[in-house]
């Protein structure tokens, strides 16, 4: 029998921390993520997101989101991927981890993003799951650099990134939505990473490697 994964190798992997599981979303997995969505991500009026997706109306929300985990589905090169993992703890669906890329082989450079329903942020989920994603590039994939950014005022976001050893990469505008945002980059290497006290466990990671050409 030939099994998604065969398919489309990604769909394979699943990353485990002592709380988290970790993997690529399925098409099944939709109706879970709105929900999560649908439950509330941020105080209303105030997006730590680049685009508002989070404060469509519920009816353009679900298929706003459909859209963006086939596309970037659809779009997932070597040359070019966003990797969208499901995050879940005993069972429920907490949020999204995603973990992308330009060039990797060459430049060595991921990038990553996240979201989380309310109901599970404050309990240090988004370092958890954010280590997961680093530690899998620095570890498996070969990477040299992991950046990430947040508007200056989410301190909440950019206090994740010190945590895990990010170092300040420069200060940019940019119109998020409707405002002018000041945003802040951050960069981590391997030497700076100050690694979780728990060890990553990693499945399917080979037919990853091989789809990408690494």
């Amino acid at each position: 029998m030939t099994w998604l994964a065969d398919i489309w190798p990604p769909f394979a992997l699943t990353l485990a921390t002592p709380r988290l599981t970790l993997r690529p979303l399925l098409d099944a997995d939709i109706p879970a993520a709105v929900a999560a969505a649908r439950s509330g991500v941020h105080q209303p009026g105030k997006s730590p997101f680049s685009t508002p997706w989070a404060e469509l109306p519920e009816d353009e929300l679900a298929p706003n989101m459909a859209q963006w985990y086939w596309r970037c589905r659809a779009g997932f090169t070597r040359e070019s991927w966003t990797l969208l993992l499901g995050v879940w703890q005993d069972g429920e669906f907490l949020g999204v981890q995603d973990l992308g890329a330009r060039n990797l082989a060459v430049l060595k450079t991921v990038s990553t993003g996240s979201w989380l329903k309310q109901a599970a942020q404050g309990r240090g989920i988004g370092k958890e799951m954010r280590a997961a994603v680093v530690s899998f590039a620095f570890d498996y994939l070969g990477a040299d650099v992991a950046e990430s950014e947040a508007a200056a005022w989410n301190k909440q976001s950019l206090g994740v990134s010190t945590s895990l050893g990010y170092e300040p990469n420069g200060l940019f505008r940019d119109s998020w939505g409707t405002e002018v945002e000041e945003v802040q980059r951050v960069r981590l290497t391997p030497p700076t990473f100050k690694r979780p006290d728990w060890p990553l466990k990693v499945q399917g990671h080979e037919g990853l490697k091989t789809y990408l050409g690494l």
